[in-house]
């Protein structure tokens, strides 16, 4: 079994959005450096994926906004760069392709936000028919407000229902400990 490390969206970008916070930023850098460290010992690939939309006229996910750039405590080099235009790392990246030549069979996810374009990559790996962990603590959301019902959920609740929802399905859910 050949892995991958893919990091998902973390970039400057999200600095700049009206839902940033950063109460929870320290432990994911911290978690994600970790699991970092563990794949560069291991010589196993390390994947940047970067979310970026030329569509996105004044968004920080516009190229021109210079923002769509890996965060400062990422390290300089990656195995390989994709950029993605929607809410996983695979439509249009070339990201199977190149995971298949290199006979990578498990994905481990990790990056920003939990509950979108990570658990949407999870997904359809798993359709794609990749293997599938799911690093939660190596993974950073925000408070929400649900504009239905008005109920509040935490970063926490929103971790927690994307392991629901993930595991035994879609992906094996796991602690940056774990690698």
């Amino acid at each position: 079994m050949s892995k991958a490390l893919i990091i998902i969206d973390t970039q400057n970008s999200f600095f700049k959005t009206d839902y940033w916070q950063e109460k929870d930023f320290p432990t994911f850098k911290k978690n994600l450096g970790s699991l970092i460290t563990h794949f560069n010992n291991a010589n196993l690939p390390i994947i940047k994926v970067l979310h970026s939309r030329e569509d996105a006229i004044d968004s920080p996910f516009n190229p021109a906004s210079g923002l769509v750039e890996p965060m400062a405590f990422l390290p300089n080099s990656f195995t390989k760069v994709f950029y993605k235009s929607v809410h996983n790392a695979f439509t249009d990246t070339g990201l199977a392709t190149w995971l298949k030549r290199y006979n990578i069979d498990t994905v481990v996810i990790s990056g920003i936000r939990t509950e979108q374009c990570c658990e949407t990559t999870a997904r359809v790996a798993f359709d794609l028919g990749f293997n599938v962990e799911f690093v939660t603590d190596a993974t950073l959301t925000f408070d929400m407000n649900c504009p239905i019902t008005g109920a509040d959920y935490s970063s926490d609740d929103i971790k927690a229902r994307t392991e629901l929802v993930l595991a035994n399905r879609f992906a094996s859910i796991h602690s940056h400990q774990d690698y």
